[in-house]
């Protein structure tokens, strides 16, 4: 319990002072709740979210990311993919076990950088 709290204490302060700028990572051991952390704060503090679990994704999800040139072509895609609308500034995007799809990884620096949506990261570190 004290680590949701900690971790849901700490995504608060993220959205009001780094989203814009910063994805977040949550990292930890595997079945702790950063998932489960990830996906209520999002609930519970934006209009909309997208939830890419990597230990799952189907092939339509991972795809993607094979092009990151257009941006507005892969939101577009993620939002089909999904069936989750996106709103600018009011959406996060959570990248569930990236640890799992470097290219979702590298993607985050020009994903944040464009601005439109936030971005949650968990990580399984190795135990």
């Amino acid at each position: 319990m004290y680590f949701k709290r900690k971790a849901y204490d700490q995504l608060l302060d993220w959205k009001e002072n780094y989203a814009g700028k910063y994805a977040v990572l949550l990292e930890g051991a595997r079945r702790v709740g950063k998932s489960t952390v990830a996906e209520r704060f999002a609930k519970s503090h934006y209009q909309s979210y997208i939830l890419i679990d990597f230990s799952k994704a189907s092939h339509e999800e991972l795809s993607c990311f094979e092009d990151l040139n257009d941006l507005n072509m892969f939101f577009l895609r993620l939002q089909a993919v999904t069936g989750k609308d996106l709103y600018k500034d009011e959406s996060v995007i959570i990248f569930d076990e990236v640890q799992l799809y470097p290219k979702a990884r590298q993607a985050i620096k020009h994903l944040v950088k464009d601005g439109r949506y936030h971005y949650i990261e968990t990580w399984k570190c190795a135990n």
